[in-house]
């Protein structure tokens, strides 16, 4: 398919050359985990069998160098002795590592051993300036078929159901459809790191894929602005049951959704401030 996906903030990515949606990695990552595994770690073995597996299981330790970007991560196994002399000369942040002296896989390994290891990593972090932990903007794409739109990512805190306990999560919002992901299941994922937001942002690119494939308001295509359809049913029925002749809430969706949906939350997210969780 020839469409070229835009961001309108961060870091721009490399796609495959067949499809704009699968990201393959990009210039420029963060580097927030720099650590070590020895054999006596109790999990050592379950650990290293990727590395075993691809015959690159040789040496008696690994240093490891964790990286992300929004929309992708690595993760890197070199020499012990290499990671502490970068630990040493980065005290300052400005450190270069050579990843030649050794292994990068991509995506930041799973299952036993990693999963106690790694702790969970969010995009926006409060030591780092943003809002809170898992609460902010993630990334941001031009919508192809409708000027002025964007398909945004972002990190919020927010409740499956009423009565549960706010979590962090991760999704992405239309500003051409205004659909709220919410109710759209499989599109908001518990944010756990680098792989959350990985599947977020491929999401949010495959619905540009889908409007710039079918246009936006094509039955079968992901974009479909409902353009106050709900809404206008919804106050039809408060009208009738109270009696009143006015609307029980806009009827519009950008209205609706700037003032009770994604859009709210989004402005407050642009503005530096952090908003109560949604659905709470």
């Amino acid at each position: 398919m020839n469409i070229t996906i835009t961001n309108t903030y961060g870091t721009p990515h490399h796609v495959s050359a067949t499809n704009p949606a699968h990201v393959t990695g990009c210039d420029y990552y963060r580097l927030p985990l720099v650590g070590t595994i020895t054999p006596g770690h109790a999990d050592y073995e379950d650990m290293v069998e990727m590395l075993r597996d691809n015959g690159h299981d040789t040496r008696e330790g690994y240093g490891l160098i964790f990286l992300e970007s929004e929309e992708f991560s690595a993760t890197y196994f070199g020499s012990i002795e290499q990671i502490e002399q970068y630990k040493r000369d980065n005290t300052d942040g400005t450190a270069r590592f050579d990843p030649s002296q050794g292994v990068l896989y991509a995506q930041w390994p799973q299952g036993k051993g990693w999963d106690d290891y790694l702790p969970r990593v969010f995009w926006n972090q409060a030591q780092r300036g943003a809002i809170a932990d898992g609460v902010g903007l993630v990334t941001a794409f031009a919508h192809t078929e409708a000027p002025g739109a964007e398909v945004i990512v972002y990190e919020f805190e927010g409740k499956w159901l009423p009565d549960s306990e706010p979590q962090q999560l991760v999704t992405y919002h239309c500003t051409a459809c205004h659909k709220d992901t919410f109710h759209d299941c499989g599109h908001v994922h518990e944010n756990t790191g680098p792989a959350s937001r990985r599947w977020a942002a491929r999401q949010a690119r495959q619905h540009i894929i889908s409007a710039h494939r079918h246009g936006v308001g094509d039955t079968n295509s992901a974009c479909r602005p409902n353009n106050g359809e709900m809404l206008r049913v919804v106050n039809a029925l408060a009208r009738e049951r109270l009696g009143t002749t006015g609307n029980a809430l806009p009827d519009t969706d950008d209205v609706y959704c700037a003032t009770k949906g994604p859009c709210g939350i989004i402005r407050e997210l642009r503005a530096g401030v952090r908003p109560p969780a949604y659905r709470a």
